[in-house]
Order: structure tokens, then sequence, then C-alpha cells
């Protein structure tokens, strides 16, 4: 590292500096920065001037702030878990998601009556303030720590036509949608995904680092005559996982692929 000399803001110039070394493999995935007396002494700036361009490569991603211990390099590799979003059907009936093993709830099912918003309601073909059943939890993969939060949304509607469903709200994914094919629903699925800066009780909830996104999915089944049934949504901290898509092709007529 050497003293910098280039137009624009100081601390804008010690942050590009620090970047550089962090892109060129200088400063390794993991790797702590060094001190804030040690940038003060390379670049010949003040304490304020490191700290708004600690704060700015903070602000990208690229760097993260442990409490008490200093600046560490975030890694740059690929996510440690893949989340398979795909659902099976066996000849006896019987519906498995293939990420259903992967979590553990650590906290819930929670069931609570809502309504739909102006996000919801139009995925679930309704108007707002439509009346729904809805059933958190809280889900951890052992494996790796990847934290994820998963909602169900059951329009009263839905609950009311369908056997056995208004007393087990907080049945599992795949229970439900064996309830709605024993109903006489012929099910399909779309999903939508996009990635967000995540809110405030997200970020504690998933523990998820400063200026991470969080991949926020949509899933919503679909029974006779294409209606919607259920909706579920999963969140999760970009930084630990990755979606992956079984795609097949599909006949002719309305897409029925998940999106991303």
């Amino acid at each position: 590292m050497a003293e910098i000399q280039r137009p624009g803001a100081l601390y804008q110039q010690v942050a590009a500096a620090i970047r550089e070394a962090i892109l060129s493999g200088e400063f390794q995935p993991g790797a702590p920065l060094p001190s804030e007396a040690q940038l003060i002494e390379c670049y010949k700036v003040s304490r304020p001037t490191v700290r708004n361009a600690v704060a700015a490569l903070r602000a990208e991603g690229l760097i993260e702030v442990k409490h008490g211990k200093g600046s560490f390099v975030r890694s740059s590799g690929l996510p440690m878990l893949t989340v398979e979003r795909r659902v099976s059907r066996s000849g006896a009936g019987r519906f498995t998601t293939a990420d259903g093993e992967a979590w553990k709830i650590v906290d819930g099912p929670s069931v609570y009556r809502t309504q739909t918003t102006a996000i919801t309601g139009p995925l679930l073909q309704l108007g707002e303030m439509e009346e729904l059943f809805g059933c958190d939890r809280a889900l951890i993969d052992q494996a790796t720590g990847a934290r994820a939060l998963h909602r169900t949304l059951i329009p009263f509607a839905t609950a009311e036509q369908v056997p056995g469903l208004a007393d087990s709200p907080d049945a599992e994914p795949a229970a439900i949608y064996a309830m709605l094919s024993k109903a006489g629903h012929k099910l399909w699925w779309h999903e939508t995904v996009r990635a967000r800066m995540p809110l405030p009780d997200e970020r504690s909830a998933l523990n998820i680092p400063d200026a991470t996104p969080v991949l926020h999915t949509t899933r919503t089944a679909h029974g006779l005559d294409d209606q919607a049934l259920l909706l579920e949504e999963l969140r999760i901290g970009a930084d630990r996982a990755q979606l992956g898509y079984r795609i097949t092709a599909d006949k002719a007529g309305p897409a029925r692929t998940a999106t991303a």
C-alpha cells in the first residue's frame, strides 16, 4: 500500500485504494483489514477520512465490521447452501418439496388471522382486506447455519372448500398440497424471486451482515380453473444461500414455470 495521489474526495481515494487491495487479493476473504491507526499512517490521512472510507466499503458489501474485533474482508465465494425449489409427487399421491429436509424449525409455527394487501391480494387473485390464515416459521439449515423465514397465506375461501384445512392452517406445505389434491384440484405452481434489502426485523432474524440483500420468493399454488389457492413466501439471506430450479418443457399454454 502506498500514499494515494488521485483526484476526488479524500475518503473516496482511500476507499478506492483499499478496494483495489481487496480485489487484487492483497487482502484475502475473511482476513482483517489493517487497524484504523495503521490505515491513518499508511495513507497519511485523518481518522474521519479513514472511517468514511471504511463506511463506504461497508455499504458496498466488500467488508464487514465486527464490533470489538475490527473490519474484515467479506467472502466472495459462492453461497454455502443451494435451496432446491422443486415440488414432486409420488405415485401414491404424496407431495414432497426438495428443500423440505434441509430445514429445522427454530420458531413456530405461529398461526394468525390477517388480510390481503396491495401486494398479496393480486397474487391470490383477491382484492385488498380479504381474510386469510397466516402461518410463520423461522428455519435453520443445521449444516451451514443459514436461516430462513417461511410464511403461508391461505384465503378463507380455500380453507372453507378443503376438508380439514381450516382446522390445520399450520400444516406443512406438502401436507396442504395433499389436502388440495384430495379436494379435486390439479395443482400447478408459479414462483417469482426478487432481491431486496432486508427490513430491520428480517436482518435480525436472519442474521444478515451489512449491505446484504435478502432473496424473497413468492410461490402461488393454483388449482381448478387456475384458481389461486395458497401463497407461500420464503426469505433468506443472499450471502448464505442461492436458489436452484429444475426446469422441464411445459405444454403450450399459460406460463407455469418459475421465474427469477
